[in-house]
């Protein structure tokens, strides 16, 4: 790479890292790899929000997640990279029972302007995959479960960004009535149970605790990708529903009930694992 940047300015080569940066992470909500959303074209000189405050300001990402541990909201990382200009980080924290991802992106006012970290919020904030921010000084993170912004930016003594009403849209019907039982101790109890009826293989589970695992049969050309998560109550899983199913051009197919949700890439497999594990089909066409 820095083979390719010889003779570019600085200033140059600036525009390129945050144009970078605001695009990291616009990945589509749904279980699986969905179709990669649309660069969002904004207006030169975005200022960042004026409710904004000024600080805390930090120097490196690594930095911020110590503040998010003084302040009580312990968050491991998972990776982190240093670049020319900005620093970022991903790292989990359990908030109120749940742990959630956070993408922290932390910027050099000496080389980043604010008018930069401007237009990158808005990149994020807008289109069809918008995401929710927390943001002081001059930073930023996105908070991937956007019920838990709120204590995210408490922590830190910052505000919380909403995505944007663009690209997402509260679905055409309220959820379902979902059963309050089967629930589950465990994930792999829970995709025990998916294996069971449409298959559950190459399990990985991820940093907050999800499982991933492809349905079908191992070896055929009709494999698929689900998501299987237990949540610590009906809110926290109903949000995750509507969070699921809110994204114009994102069509979804989730299972549900007690504490569990299946987020399953093959929608034709909806009615089959809610039939066999006493659940209810909540999908979204993506319209």
């Amino acid at each position: 790479m820095d083979g390719l940047t010889i003779g570019w300015t600085k200033s140059t080569m600036r525009g390129v890292r945050v144009s970078l940066t605001a695009g990291i992470g616009l990945l589509a909500l749904s279980a699986c790899a969905g179709p990669v959303a649309p660069q969002q074209h904004q207006a030169e000189g975005m200022p960042i929000p004026g409710n904004v405050p000024k600080g805390p300001r930090f120097a490196t990402a690594g930095d911020l997640v110590t503040a998010m541990e003084k302040a009580g909201l312990d968050c491991e990382t998972v990776r982190s990279r240093d670049y020319d200009g900005s620093s970022t980080a991903d790292c989990v924290a359990t908030v109120d029972g749940v742990k959630v991802e956070n993408e922290i992106s932390v910027f050099d006012p000496d080389v980043v302007s604010e008018t930069e970290i401007g237009t990158s919020i808005e990149s994020r904030r807008t289109g069809a995959y918008a995401q929710t921010l927390v943001a002081a000084g001059n930073w930023y993170i996105r908070v991937m479960d956007p019920p838990s912004a709120p204590a995210v930016a408490k922590a830190l003594h910052a505000v919380v960004l909403d995505a944007k009403a663009k690209g997402a849209k509260t679905p055409k019907y309220p959820l379902p009535r979902i059963p309050s039982t089967p629930t589950y101790k465990k994930v792999d109890a829970l995709a025990d149970d998916v294996a069971a009826s449409v298959g559950c293989f190459q399990r990985e589970t991820t940093s907050t605790g999800s499982i991933k695992c492809e349905t079908g049969k191992p070896g055929s050309d009709s494999t698929n990708c689900a998501v299987l998560t237990l949540h610590p109550t009906h809110a926290r899983r109903d949000a995750a529903l509507r969070e699921a199913i809110k994204y114009r051009g994102v069509p979804a197919e989730l299972v549900t009930a007690g504490n569990w949700t299946v987020n399953l890439c093959d929608t034709t497999l909806g009615a089959k694992v809610a039939r066999d594990l006493g659940g209810v089909v909540v999908a979204y066409d993506g319209r």
